[in-house]
Protein backbone atom coordinates (compact mmCIF):
# COMPACT_ATOMS: atom_id res chain seq x y z
CA UNK A 1 0.00 0.00 0.00
CA UNK A 2 1.17 3.64 -0.85
CA UNK A 3 1.57 6.17 2.05
CA UNK A 4 2.04 9.68 2.90
CA UNK A 5 5.01 10.63 3.71
CA UNK A 6 5.86 10.46 7.66
CA UNK A 7 4.80 13.39 9.55
CA UNK A 8 5.91 13.74 12.96
CA UNK A 9 8.84 16.08 15.07
CA UNK A 10 10.53 16.98 11.76
CA UNK A 11 7.34 17.21 9.49
CA UNK A 12 8.26 19.51 6.90
CA UNK A 13 6.46 18.45 4.15
CA UNK A 14 7.77 17.90 0.76
CA UNK A 15 5.23 20.01 -1.13
CA UNK A 16 5.43 20.40 -4.85
CA UNK A 17 4.40 22.81 -7.21
CA UNK A 18 1.23 21.70 -9.33
CA UNK A 19 -0.49 22.63 -12.58
CA UNK A 20 -1.31 26.42 -13.26
CA UNK A 21 -5.33 25.22 -13.28
CA UNK A 22 -5.05 23.60 -9.92
CA UNK A 23 -3.41 26.81 -8.51
CA UNK A 24 -7.18 28.77 -9.55
CA UNK A 25 -8.93 25.60 -7.02
CA UNK A 26 -11.29 27.84 -5.41
CA UNK A 27 -11.51 26.78 -1.48
CA UNK A 28 -14.63 27.00 0.99
CA UNK A 29 -14.30 26.24 4.27
CA UNK A 30 -17.67 25.85 6.42
CA UNK A 31 -17.40 24.55 10.49
CA UNK A 32 -19.69 24.35 12.97
CA UNK A 33 -19.61 24.90 16.23
CA UNK A 34 -20.66 22.36 18.81
CA UNK A 35 -22.30 19.67 16.02
CA UNK A 36 -22.13 16.29 16.82
CA UNK A 37 -21.16 13.28 14.93
CA UNK A 38 -24.22 12.29 14.87
CA UNK A 39 -26.51 14.98 14.41
CA UNK A 40 -26.62 14.87 10.32
CA UNK A 41 -28.25 12.29 8.28
CA UNK A 42 -25.44 11.15 5.95
CA UNK A 43 -24.09 9.66 9.80
CA UNK A 44 -27.20 7.78 10.28
CA UNK A 45 -28.78 10.45 11.90
CA UNK A 46 -32.64 10.52 12.17
CA UNK A 47 -33.61 13.41 14.72
CA UNK A 48 -32.78 16.13 12.84
CA UNK A 49 -33.45 16.73 9.18
CA UNK A 50 -30.42 17.88 7.02
CA UNK A 51 -31.34 16.94 3.39
CA UNK A 52 -28.96 19.32 1.64
CA UNK A 53 -25.85 17.91 3.56
CA UNK A 54 -27.25 14.47 2.62
CA UNK A 55 -27.20 15.69 -0.93
CA UNK A 56 -23.92 16.89 -0.39
CA UNK A 57 -22.81 13.62 0.97
CA UNK A 58 -24.02 11.10 -2.04
CA UNK A 59 -21.03 13.60 -4.38
CA UNK A 60 -18.24 13.87 -1.71
CA UNK A 61 -15.59 11.67 -0.14
CA UNK A 62 -17.44 11.41 3.46
CA UNK A 63 -14.53 11.23 6.45
CA UNK A 64 -15.98 8.67 8.56
CA UNK A 65 -12.68 9.95 10.64
CA UNK A 66 -12.06 13.02 10.72
CA UNK A 67 -11.36 14.88 13.92
CA UNK A 68 -11.03 18.05 15.30
CA UNK A 69 -7.64 19.01 16.70
CA UNK A 70 -8.99 19.72 20.24
CA UNK A 71 -12.13 19.07 21.85
CA UNK A 72 -13.30 22.47 22.22
CA UNK A 73 -13.74 25.28 19.70
CA UNK A 74 -10.36 27.97 19.17
CA UNK A 75 -7.71 25.46 19.38
CA UNK A 76 -9.31 23.50 16.46
CA UNK A 77 -9.71 26.79 15.12
CA UNK A 78 -5.96 27.42 14.88
CA UNK A 79 -5.45 23.85 13.59
CA UNK A 80 -7.13 24.85 10.23
CA UNK A 81 -5.23 28.17 9.83
CA UNK A 82 -2.40 26.62 10.34
CA UNK A 83 -2.17 22.51 10.06
CA UNK A 84 -0.79 22.61 13.44
CA UNK A 85 -1.64 20.97 16.79
CA UNK A 86 -3.10 23.68 18.98
CA UNK A 87 -0.05 23.76 21.97
CA UNK A 88 2.36 24.41 19.62
CA UNK A 89 1.03 27.60 18.48
CA UNK A 90 -0.91 28.62 21.98
CA UNK A 91 -4.19 28.10 21.95
CA UNK A 92 -4.95 25.58 24.38
CA UNK A 93 -8.60 26.58 25.24
CA UNK A 94 -11.04 28.75 24.26
CA UNK A 95 -10.55 32.53 24.68
CA UNK A 96 -6.94 32.17 25.31
CA UNK A 97 -3.90 33.32 23.42
CA UNK A 98 -4.26 34.53 20.54
CA UNK A 99 -2.73 33.72 16.58
CA UNK A 100 0.65 34.44 16.32
CA UNK A 101 2.34 37.03 13.84
CA UNK A 102 4.98 34.31 12.88
CA UNK A 103 2.31 31.54 12.23
CA UNK A 104 1.67 31.16 8.33
CA UNK A 105 -1.87 31.24 7.92
CA UNK A 106 -3.63 29.63 4.89
CA UNK A 107 -5.23 33.69 4.33
CA UNK A 108 -1.19 33.97 3.92
CA UNK A 109 -0.57 31.40 1.96
CA UNK A 110 -3.56 31.48 -1.20
CA UNK A 111 -2.83 35.55 -0.71
CA UNK A 112 0.21 35.17 -1.95
CA UNK A 113 -0.41 33.49 -4.48
CA UNK A 114 -3.06 35.35 -6.18
CA UNK A 115 -6.31 34.34 -4.29
CA UNK A 116 -8.76 36.95 -2.55
CA UNK A 117 -8.84 36.06 0.97
CA UNK A 118 -12.36 36.14 3.30
CA UNK A 119 -13.22 35.33 6.65
CA UNK A 120 -17.42 35.15 7.89
CA UNK A 121 -18.68 34.49 11.14
CA UNK A 122 -16.80 33.07 14.14
CA UNK A 123 -13.20 34.08 14.48
CA UNK A 124 -12.08 33.06 18.01
CA UNK A 125 -8.61 33.48 17.75
CA UNK A 126 -8.06 36.89 18.95
CA UNK A 127 -9.90 39.39 20.07
CA UNK A 128 -11.25 42.27 17.39
CA UNK A 129 -10.87 45.56 18.60
CA UNK A 130 -8.83 47.88 21.06
CA UNK A 131 -11.13 49.90 22.56
CA UNK A 132 -15.04 48.31 22.94
CA UNK A 133 -15.68 46.10 25.91
CA UNK A 134 -17.27 43.24 24.21
CA UNK A 135 -17.69 39.47 24.22
CA UNK A 136 -14.97 37.82 26.27
CA UNK A 137 -11.70 39.43 25.77
CA UNK A 138 -12.47 42.35 23.62
CA UNK A 139 -11.31 46.20 24.64
CA UNK A 140 -8.50 47.56 26.74
CA UNK A 141 -8.89 44.32 28.60
CA UNK A 142 -7.91 41.99 25.80
CA UNK A 143 -5.16 44.42 24.03
CA UNK A 144 -2.51 41.75 24.25
CA UNK A 145 -4.49 39.27 22.39
CA UNK A 146 -5.35 41.73 19.87
CA UNK A 147 -5.22 39.60 16.91
CA UNK A 148 -7.74 39.90 14.06
CA UNK A 149 -8.37 38.24 10.92
CA UNK A 150 -6.99 41.19 8.93
CA UNK A 151 -3.43 40.82 10.33
CA UNK A 152 -3.20 37.36 8.82
CA UNK A 153 -3.80 38.15 5.12
CA UNK A 154 -7.49 37.76 5.71
CA UNK A 155 -9.00 40.75 2.36
CA UNK A 156 -12.47 40.62 3.31
CA UNK A 157 -13.35 40.27 7.28
CA UNK A 158 -17.01 39.93 8.52
CA UNK A 159 -16.17 38.08 11.86
CA UNK A 160 -16.78 38.09 15.84
CA UNK A 161 -14.79 37.84 18.26
CA UNK A 162 -17.00 34.32 19.96
CA UNK A 163 -20.35 33.10 20.26
CA UNK A 164 -23.60 34.95 19.34
CA UNK A 165 -26.80 33.46 19.84
CA UNK A 166 -27.67 31.70 16.71
CA UNK A 167 -30.72 33.85 15.93
CA UNK A 168 -31.04 37.78 16.61
CA UNK A 169 -27.29 37.18 17.35
CA UNK A 170 -26.91 40.81 19.33
CA UNK A 171 -29.49 40.39 21.38
CA UNK A 172 -30.43 37.98 24.26
CA UNK A 173 -32.26 35.48 23.51
CA UNK A 174 -35.83 35.23 25.28
CA UNK A 175 -36.51 32.33 27.72
CA UNK A 176 -38.85 29.68 27.78
CA UNK A 177 -42.41 31.15 29.49
CA UNK A 178 -45.43 28.55 29.67
CA UNK A 179 -47.47 28.61 26.63
CA UNK A 180 -44.37 28.84 24.36
CA UNK A 181 -43.84 24.98 23.94
CA UNK A 182 -45.93 21.95 25.61
CA UNK A 183 -42.64 21.31 28.13
CA UNK A 184 -40.70 24.60 28.58
CA UNK A 185 -37.07 23.43 29.31
CA UNK A 186 -35.48 25.08 32.12
CA UNK A 187 -32.34 25.36 28.94
CA UNK A 188 -34.36 26.88 26.51
CA UNK A 189 -34.09 30.21 24.65
CA UNK A 190 -36.70 31.59 21.78
CA UNK A 191 -35.85 34.87 19.25
CA UNK A 192 -37.04 37.71 20.83
CA UNK A 193 -40.88 38.18 21.05
CA UNK A 194 -42.96 41.29 19.15
CA UNK A 195 -42.64 44.11 21.25
CA UNK A 196 -40.38 42.74 23.57
CA UNK A 197 -37.51 44.83 24.75
CA UNK A 198 -34.15 43.90 23.23
CA UNK A 199 -31.17 43.28 25.38
CA UNK A 200 -27.77 43.86 23.66
CA UNK A 201 -25.57 40.39 24.15
CA UNK A 202 -22.81 42.74 23.70
CA UNK A 203 -20.85 40.78 21.05
CA UNK A 204 -20.33 42.70 17.90
CA UNK A 205 -19.64 41.69 14.20
CA UNK A 206 -16.47 43.61 12.52
CA UNK A 207 -15.45 43.77 9.46
CA UNK A 208 -12.10 46.01 10.06
CA UNK A 209 -10.00 48.07 12.59
CA UNK A 210 -12.58 49.94 14.29
CA UNK A 211 -15.42 49.18 11.69
CA UNK A 212 -18.44 47.51 13.83
CA UNK A 213 -21.61 46.72 12.10
CA UNK A 214 -24.64 47.98 13.24
CA UNK A 215 -26.62 45.36 15.60
CA UNK A 216 -30.15 46.27 14.19
CA UNK A 217 -28.90 45.29 10.47
CA UNK A 218 -28.23 42.24 12.24
CA UNK A 219 -31.65 40.15 13.24
CA UNK A 220 -32.84 36.45 12.10
CA UNK A 221 -30.71 33.59 11.73
CA UNK A 222 -26.91 34.20 12.54
CA UNK A 223 -25.87 31.37 9.56
CA UNK A 224 -28.18 33.24 7.03
CA UNK A 225 -26.45 36.72 8.42
CA UNK A 226 -22.84 34.77 7.87
CA UNK A 227 -23.89 33.04 4.86
CA UNK A 228 -25.38 36.51 2.78
CA UNK A 229 -22.15 38.60 3.50
CA UNK A 230 -19.74 35.33 2.04
CA UNK A 231 -21.67 34.46 -0.90
CA UNK A 232 -21.31 38.39 -2.37
CA UNK A 233 -17.57 38.20 -2.00
CA UNK A 234 -17.78 34.53 -3.52
CA UNK A 235 -19.71 36.78 -6.63
CA UNK A 236 -17.20 39.34 -6.41
CA UNK A 237 -14.50 37.09 -7.11
CA UNK A 238 -15.80 35.09 -9.90
CA UNK A 239 -16.90 38.23 -11.67
CA UNK A 240 -13.25 39.97 -10.55
CA UNK A 241 -11.64 36.26 -12.15
CA UNK A 242 -10.29 35.70 -9.39
CA UNK A 243 -9.73 32.51 -7.27
CA UNK A 244 -10.69 32.74 -3.81
CA UNK A 245 -10.80 31.23 -0.41
CA UNK A 246 -13.80 31.92 2.04
CA UNK A 247 -13.77 30.09 5.22
CA UNK A 248 -16.88 30.19 6.77
CA UNK A 249 -17.16 29.60 11.13
CA UNK A 250 -20.63 29.37 11.80
CA UNK A 251 -21.65 29.91 15.33
CA UNK A 252 -24.31 26.98 15.45
CA UNK A 253 -25.11 24.97 17.08
CA UNK A 254 -23.30 26.40 19.83
CA UNK A 255 -25.26 27.46 22.81
CA UNK A 256 -27.71 29.99 23.38
CA UNK A 257 -28.83 27.76 20.69
CA UNK A 258 -31.73 29.79 19.07
CA UNK A 259 -33.81 28.70 15.34
CA UNK A 260 -36.87 30.34 14.19
CA UNK A 261 -40.23 29.44 13.97
CA UNK A 262 -39.73 28.16 9.99
CA UNK A 263 -37.39 25.45 11.62
CA UNK A 264 -38.54 24.79 15.22
CA UNK A 265 -42.05 24.47 13.40
CA UNK A 266 -40.67 21.37 11.36
CA UNK A 267 -40.02 19.85 15.02
CA UNK A 268 -43.48 19.58 16.57
CA UNK A 269 -42.77 16.08 18.57
CA UNK A 270 -39.57 17.40 20.13
CA UNK A 271 -39.42 16.78 24.07
CA UNK A 272 -39.00 20.45 24.65
CA UNK A 273 -37.52 23.85 23.67
CA UNK A 274 -33.85 23.14 23.42
CA UNK A 275 -34.24 20.26 21.21
CA UNK A 276 -36.83 22.05 19.17
CA UNK A 277 -34.24 24.91 18.78
CA UNK A 278 -31.26 22.98 18.28
CA UNK A 279 -32.99 20.71 15.47
CA UNK A 280 -34.28 23.43 14.09
CA UNK A 281 -30.77 25.28 14.20
CA UNK A 282 -29.32 22.62 12.41
CA UNK A 283 -31.40 22.60 10.01
CA UNK A 284 -31.36 26.37 9.88
CA UNK A 285 -27.29 25.37 8.87
CA UNK A 286 -28.31 22.68 6.65
CA UNK A 287 -30.15 25.59 4.33
CA UNK A 288 -27.15 27.60 4.22
CA UNK A 289 -25.20 24.70 3.17
CA UNK A 290 -27.51 23.53 -0.07
CA UNK A 291 -27.73 27.77 -0.55
CA UNK A 292 -23.75 27.68 -0.86
CA UNK A 293 -23.58 25.27 -3.52
CA UNK A 294 -26.59 26.26 -5.57
CA UNK A 295 -24.96 29.97 -5.99
CA UNK A 296 -21.71 27.68 -6.85
CA UNK A 297 -23.04 25.98 -9.90
CA UNK A 298 -25.35 29.08 -10.88
CA UNK A 299 -21.61 30.67 -11.31
CA UNK A 300 -20.03 27.45 -13.07
CA UNK A 301 -17.52 27.36 -10.07
CA UNK A 302 -18.68 24.38 -8.48
CA UNK A 303 -16.23 21.53 -10.38
CA UNK A 304 -13.19 23.93 -9.28
CA UNK A 305 -14.17 24.75 -5.80
CA UNK A 306 -13.48 22.79 -2.94
CA UNK A 307 -15.94 22.64 -0.37
CA UNK A 308 -15.61 20.90 3.06
CA UNK A 309 -18.09 20.50 5.57
CA UNK A 310 -17.17 19.82 9.51
CA UNK A 311 -17.22 21.10 13.36
CA UNK A 312 -15.05 22.09 15.80
CA UNK A 313 -15.84 19.72 18.66
CA UNK A 314 -18.34 17.54 19.45
CA UNK A 315 -21.80 18.19 21.05
CA UNK A 316 -22.67 20.22 24.45
CA UNK A 317 -23.39 18.84 27.12
CA UNK A 318 -24.16 15.12 28.56
CA UNK A 319 -26.50 12.63 26.90
CA UNK A 320 -29.87 14.47 27.79
CA UNK A 321 -28.82 17.29 25.60
CA UNK A 322 -29.75 17.38 22.34
CA UNK A 323 -26.55 17.18 20.23
CA UNK A 324 -25.81 13.55 19.34
CA UNK A 325 -22.30 11.53 19.46
CA UNK A 326 -24.06 8.28 18.26
CA UNK A 327 -22.30 5.31 19.45
CA UNK A 328 -19.44 7.42 20.23
CA UNK A 329 -18.18 7.63 23.93
CA UNK A 330 -17.41 11.39 25.48
CA UNK A 331 -18.56 14.80 24.05
CA UNK A 332 -17.04 18.44 23.89
CA UNK A 333 -13.98 18.77 26.20
CA UNK A 334 -13.36 15.13 26.10
CA UNK A 335 -10.66 13.66 23.89
CA UNK A 336 -12.84 10.09 23.78
CA UNK A 337 -14.07 9.45 20.22
CA UNK A 338 -17.35 11.52 20.75
CA UNK A 339 -15.97 14.61 22.01
CA UNK A 340 -13.37 15.00 18.60
CA UNK A 341 -14.24 12.67 15.66
CA UNK A 342 -16.80 15.05 14.09
CA UNK A 343 -18.87 14.97 10.64
CA UNK A 344 -16.24 15.03 7.33
CA UNK A 345 -17.17 15.88 4.03
CA UNK A 346 -15.46 17.01 1.05
CA UNK A 347 -16.85 17.87 -2.39
CA UNK A 348 -14.49 18.79 -5.34
CA UNK A 349 -16.21 17.40 -8.67
CA UNK A 350 -13.15 18.20 -10.41
CA UNK A 351 -11.15 15.63 -8.13
CA UNK A 352 -13.55 13.61 -6.57
CA UNK A 353 -15.27 11.93 -9.34
CA UNK A 354 -17.02 9.35 -7.35
CA UNK A 355 -18.91 9.57 -4.25
CA UNK A 356 -17.12 7.18 -1.13
CA UNK A 357 -17.19 6.95 2.23
CA UNK A 358 -13.01 6.23 4.15
CA UNK A 359 -12.16 5.08 7.32
CA UNK A 360 -9.16 7.08 6.78
CA UNK A 361 -7.96 9.02 9.52
CA UNK A 362 -7.86 13.17 9.11
CA UNK A 363 -8.71 16.02 10.69
CA UNK A 364 -8.44 20.06 10.43
CA UNK A 365 -5.36 19.94 10.67
CA UNK A 366 -4.98 18.46 6.97
CA UNK A 367 -6.54 21.26 5.44
CA UNK A 368 -3.54 23.48 5.43
CA UNK A 369 -1.29 21.08 3.89
CA UNK A 370 -3.39 20.45 1.06
CA UNK A 371 -4.08 23.77 0.52
CA UNK A 372 -0.57 24.25 0.65
CA UNK A 373 -0.13 21.55 -2.30
CA UNK A 374 -3.07 22.98 -4.32
CA UNK A 375 -1.49 25.98 -4.85
CA UNK A 376 2.18 24.95 -5.22
CA UNK A 377 3.59 27.04 -2.34
CA UNK A 378 6.96 26.19 -0.47
CA UNK A 379 7.48 26.53 3.35
CA UNK A 380 10.02 28.88 4.01
CA UNK A 381 11.05 26.91 6.76
CA UNK A 382 11.19 23.00 8.32
CA UNK A 383 8.41 24.13 11.23
CA UNK A 384 6.45 21.04 12.32
CA UNK A 385 3.13 20.60 10.35
CA UNK A 386 0.86 18.08 11.60
CA UNK A 387 -1.39 17.55 9.03
CA UNK A 388 -0.97 15.51 5.67
CA UNK A 389 -2.15 16.65 2.07
CA UNK A 390 -5.16 14.62 1.52
CA UNK A 391 -4.46 15.21 -1.80
CA UNK A 392 -3.50 11.30 -2.11
CA UNK A 393 -6.74 10.44 -0.16
CA UNK A 394 -8.96 12.79 -2.72
CA UNK A 395 -7.27 10.50 -5.38
CA UNK A 396 -7.65 7.13 -4.01
CA UNK A 397 -4.06 6.37 -3.69
CA UNK A 398 -4.04 5.81 -0.47
CA UNK A 399 -5.70 3.71 2.26
CA UNK A 400 -3.28 4.82 5.32
CA UNK A 401 -1.97 7.17 7.53
CA UNK A 402 1.78 7.85 7.32
CA UNK A 403 1.70 8.72 10.71
CA UNK A 404 -0.72 8.85 14.31
CA UNK A 405 -2.49 11.73 14.92
CA UNK A 406 -1.61 13.28 18.19
CA UNK A 407 -4.36 14.96 20.87
CA UNK A 408 -3.43 17.31 23.60
CA UNK A 409 -6.53 18.82 26.19
CA UNK A 410 -6.38 20.09 30.04
CA UNK A 411 -4.62 17.09 31.13
CA UNK A 412 -5.99 14.37 28.73
CA UNK A 413 -3.56 13.07 25.92
CA UNK A 414 -4.50 10.80 22.70
CA UNK A 415 -2.83 9.55 19.61
CA UNK A 416 -5.20 8.14 16.79
CA UNK A 417 -3.92 5.82 13.64
CA UNK A 418 -5.09 3.38 11.71
CA UNK A 419 -6.80 0.84 13.68
CA UNK A 420 -5.54 1.85 17.33
CA UNK A 421 -5.87 4.88 19.76
CA UNK A 422 -4.44 5.47 23.45
CA UNK A 423 -5.78 7.43 25.21
CA UNK A 424 -4.82 9.26 28.97
CA UNK A 425 -7.64 10.70 30.93
CA UNK A 426 -7.03 13.76 33.40
CA UNK A 427 -4.53 12.93 36.11
CA UNK A 428 -4.63 9.22 35.17
CA UNK A 429 -1.56 6.97 35.48
CA UNK A 430 -1.82 4.48 32.91
CA UNK A 431 -2.38 4.62 29.04
CA UNK A 432 -5.38 2.98 27.80
CA UNK A 433 -5.71 1.02 24.20
CA UNK A 434 -8.54 0.55 21.90
CA UNK A 435 -8.95 -0.98 18.47
CA UNK A 436 -11.37 1.57 16.71
CA UNK A 437 -11.98 -0.62 13.91
CA UNK A 438 -13.30 -3.21 16.17
CA UNK A 439 -14.79 -0.90 18.73
CA UNK A 440 -15.05 3.07 17.99
CA UNK A 441 -17.36 3.19 21.13
CA UNK A 442 -14.12 2.77 23.36
CA UNK A 443 -15.63 -0.13 25.45
CA UNK A 444 -12.78 -2.47 25.65
CA UNK A 445 -9.35 -1.74 26.74
CA UNK A 446 -6.61 -4.11 25.46
CA UNK A 447 -3.69 -2.26 27.30
CA UNK A 448 -2.88 -5.75 28.86
CA UNK A 449 -3.54 -7.76 25.67
CA UNK A 450 -1.70 -6.19 23.36
CA UNK A 451 1.58 -4.14 24.89
CA UNK A 452 3.46 -4.67 22.13
CA UNK A 453 0.96 -1.95 20.34
CA UNK A 454 0.63 0.12 23.25
CA UNK A 455 4.49 0.04 24.13
CA UNK A 456 4.98 1.64 20.15
CA UNK A 457 2.25 4.09 20.43
CA UNK A 458 3.19 5.54 23.82
CA UNK A 459 6.64 5.96 22.32
CA UNK A 460 5.51 7.84 19.42
CA UNK A 461 3.43 9.75 21.00
CA UNK A 462 6.38 10.92 23.32
CA UNK A 463 8.36 11.48 20.27
CA UNK A 464 5.57 13.67 19.19
CA UNK A 465 4.77 15.47 22.56
CA UNK A 466 9.06 17.14 23.22
CA UNK A 467 8.25 17.73 19.29
CA UNK A 468 5.61 19.84 20.23
CA UNK A 469 6.74 21.23 23.54
CA UNK A 470 10.08 22.97 21.65
CA UNK A 471 7.31 24.59 19.30
CA UNK A 472 5.39 25.93 22.59
CA UNK A 473 8.92 27.56 24.06
CA UNK A 474 9.13 29.62 20.41
CA UNK A 475 11.72 26.88 18.47
CA UNK A 476 10.00 27.08 15.37
CA UNK A 477 10.48 30.82 14.58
Amino acid sequence: MKRIPVVLASCFLPFVSTTTAAQHTNIILVMCDDLGWGDVGFNGGKAIKTPELDKMAKQSLVLDRFYAASAVCSPTRGSVVTGRNPYRYGIINANRGHMKAAEITIYEVLKSKGYRTGHFGKWHLGTLTKTVKESNRGGPRGVKDYSPPWKHGVDVTFATEAKTPTYDPMDKPSPDVEGDFRQPSQSGWWPIRKGEQRVAYNTHYWTGPGKMVDPKTLRGDDSKIIVDRAIPFIEESVKAKKPFLAVIWLHAPHLPVVAGKEHTDLYPNAKDGYHANYYGCVTAIDDQVGRIRKVLRELGVADNTLLSFTSDNGPEGNATAPGSAANLTGRKRSLMEGGIRVPGLIEWPARIKQHRRTNFPSGTMDYFPTIVEIAGYKMPDKRPIDGVSLLPLLDGKVTERSAPIGFLYAGQSALTGDQYKIYKGKKAKDWKLYDLNKDPSEKNDLAKKKPEVLSKMTKTFDTWRKSVNASAEGKDY
